[in-house]
């Protein structure tokens, strides 16, 4: 008898567990309101209640004419229709049940009266009422999962089946077995709209996340270059404090041994420096290996980091590539900190590297301003004459330029003209930024057009 029950439990498990998604899925008050749209918010609103109105007078007229029922409750069941079909814009698991009992009762409410050799009639779903469960079932597929809008059609099949066949009625004109195939290309029309809207709107996430990831890509990269030149510039100080460490007692005659270890020590520590540098420069040249040429723009790799002083010699490689650039300079010029120059000539590689690619037939001008807290850097073009040819580059050189200005402490604007062309401003102060405290260098964007 025990195993009996077992059986017969067994058996029973799968359809209470069907029994319980379907309570899940269906029976629920949860709100799932149409996605917004920019250009056209409110125009489905609009349609859907346009077309309740037209089921609530449609439907009313025809459960009284013609299937003969009471005017008053005609209208009420007319009235649950239409609001079937504007409630479904906000909870349209709630609307499908709404239009099912609307459906149902009007069924047996014309059944009531039907008497055979009378008037035929549309039954049991009435014209109207077709087209009430019609714009609730696509709403509702247009918003929830595609096993939910099967479930739903799939019960509207079997209670139309069990009213028109076991239960029947006299003297009707079929209307289920062209109801349930509207139904059924409603709810595939919907769940592939759905399917195409989730996939879009997962495509434009992708896209966003992609170029996100690509720009931090290229912030990392132009980090890591801007260490490796920084390298040789860095190394440079250490390697002089480490010799004037070893120098400087055979400059004082018999120099105290206190003295000795200070210095012996500032030298030890000078060259353990140098070593740690060194490691960070393989680490950093293992992740990105000089394959060939050097990158565009980039020096060979044991060559000097280059300074303003070779600012001319750019400019006239920039003139030999076809494009006419004027250098202005202003203030009094000084040599700067070593990253200052470097930054700054690198900016203005950089921007005159746009303008060759992205402003065919434009002029230049890089005006370089020194005032005592800092160099300001700003290269201005007149714009394209003709169309640029597609570039292969990434579109990223302005993040490195703005992450060369930011190490420093300073900041950079780029963007179009007021007129016609393109500027680039940089502000890079002389000190650093954990250094002493200065007075707060000028604003970049004063004098901005």
């Amino acid at each position: 008898m025990s195993r009996l029950h077992r059986v017969v439990d067994k058996g029973a498990e799968p359809v209470r567990r069907w029994l319980g998604v379907l309570r899940d899925d269906l029976w629920t008050w949860r709100a799932d309101p149409l996605p917004p749209s920019v250009w056209l918010r409110w125009f489905p609103h609009g349609i859907v209640c346009l077309a309740a109105l037209g089921v609530l007078l449609g439907d009313a007229a025809q459960l009284n004419d013609n299937g003969g029922v009471d005017p008053g409750f005609a209208f009420l069941i007319a009235l649950v229709h239409a609001g079937a079909m504007v409630f479904a814009l906000w909870r349209p698991i709630a609307a499908w049940w709404l239009s099912m009992v609307a459906v149902l009762v009007g069924a047996f409410a014309v059944r009531a009266v039907m008497v055979a050799g009378g008037d035929t009639f549309t039954w049991p779903w009435t014209a109207a009422g077709i087209i009430a469960h019609l714009f609730v079932l696509l709403l509702l597929a247009l918003r929830v999962r595609t096993r939910v809008s099967v479930e739903a059609l799939a019960l509207t099949a079997l209670a139309t089946y069990v009213v028109q066949g076991p239960v029947g009625a006299v003297n009707y004109q079929p209307t289920g077995q062209l109801a349930v195939i509207l139904f059924a290309v409603v709810v595939v029309l919907g769940t592939a709209l759905r399917g195409r809207r989730e996939a879009r709107a997962e495509l434009e996430q992708q896209t966003t996340l992609t170029a996100e990831e690509r720009a931090r890509r290229t912030i990392l990269e132009e980090r890591g270059r801007i260490a490796r030149e920084l390298h040789d510039v860095v190394a440079h100080h250490m390697s002089v404090i480490s010799i004037q460490a070893q120098v400087a007692p055979h400059l004082v005659q018999d120099p105290p041994e206190e003295l000795k270890e200070n210095l012996a020590g500032i030298r030890q520590n000078a060259v353990e420096a140098l070593t740690e540098l060194r490691r960070v420069l393989d680490v950093l040249r293992a992740e990105h290996p000089a394959a060939g040429e050097p990158p565009d723009g980039a020096a060979a790799p044991h060559a000097p980091q280059p300074t303003l002083d070779r600012l001319e010699a750019l400019v006239e490689n920039t003139r030999a590539a076809g494009l006419g650039v004027t250098t202005e300079i202003t203030g009094e010029r000084r040599p700067l900190p070593p990253g200052v120059e470097l930054s700054a000539y690198r900016i203005v590689q950089e921007a005159l590297s746009n303008v060759l690619r992205h402003a065919p037939g434009a002029t230049a001008r890089v005006a370089l301003t020194y005032d005592p807290l800092g160099l300001r850097v700003e290269v201005v073009d007149t714009g394209p004459t003709r169309r640029a040819p597609a570039s292969p580059g990434a579109g990223h050189g302005l993040l490195g330029m703005r992450e060369r200005a930011v190490m420093l402490g300073g900041t950079l604007t780029a963007g179009p003209r007021s007129g016609d062309g393109y500027r680039v401003d940089a502000y890079l102060p002389a000190a650093s930024p954990t250094g002493p405290a200065t007075d707060p260098a000028p604003d970049p964007q004063d004098g901005t057009p």
